[in-house]
């Protein structure tokens, strides 16, 4: 039969004006709580793409550039070209000093089959995304969803903070967490969580 369906999640049924002006705000609050040359990036498809690069410069950031994941498994729509790519747009908290290792712009890997999100992302991609922080640095993901972010952050030896509404994938993300946190204090991942209100 059919898998079960995916938890639904909120937000994500905005109009360009309402999205714009949310991110705004707290692309705002990411931009307070960051240290000066933090990196952003924020994941986003083709039809929110241009409000979000206007979304990131109005929360204070500096856009730096627009990244791309070409998904070769993408449906086919007929008489129409595939929606086969996804977009990051990414930038700093003002200047960003010029060092590390050169890090890929661009990914082709296929859109993940054994989701636990409706829109969960590759591993393979998040692990890539991550590495610009430093070693041993702190990655805030403010929509951790299913934790793809956070289990790349420890796969790749970064420490993270995960928020998340949906209690039903703040328990798919611990449980995705759990299964690769290792026995170092350092490496424990906080979450925080909302009651749903519904």
């Amino acid at each position: 039969g059919r898998p079960e369906p995916l938890p639904d999640f909120g937000g994500d049924n905005r109009d360009q004006r309402g999205y714009a002006y949310w991110s705004a705000l707290w692309l705002a609050q990411c931009y307070r709580v960051a240290v000066p040359g933090a990196v952003l990036a924020v994941a986003t498809d083709w039809r929110q793409l241009p409000v979000t690069t206007d979304a990131v410069q109005a929360g204070g950031w500096t856009w730096r550039g627009i990244l791309s994941w070409a998904k070769p498994n993408a449906r086919p729509q007929l008489g129409r070209y595939r929606q086969a790519c996804e977009f990051v747009v990414w930038a700093t908290k003002g200047s960003r000093t010029i060092e590390g290792e050169s890090l890929q712009g661009w990914w082709l890997v296929d859109a993940p089959r054994d989701r636990q999100h409706q829109t969960q992302k590759p591993l393979e991609v998040y692990r890539d995304l991550v590495r610009v922080a430093p070693k041993g640095g702190l990655v805030l993901d403010p929509f951790m969803g299913s934790g793809t972010t956070g289990v790349a952050c420890l796969m790749e030896g970064r420490r993270f903070v995960g928020v998340e509404m949906s209690a039903d994938y703040i328990e798919v993300a611990k449980r995705r967490l759990a299964s690769v946190v290792g026995k170092d204090e350092q490496q424990q991942p906080v979450l925080f969580g909302m009651e749903n209100s519904q």
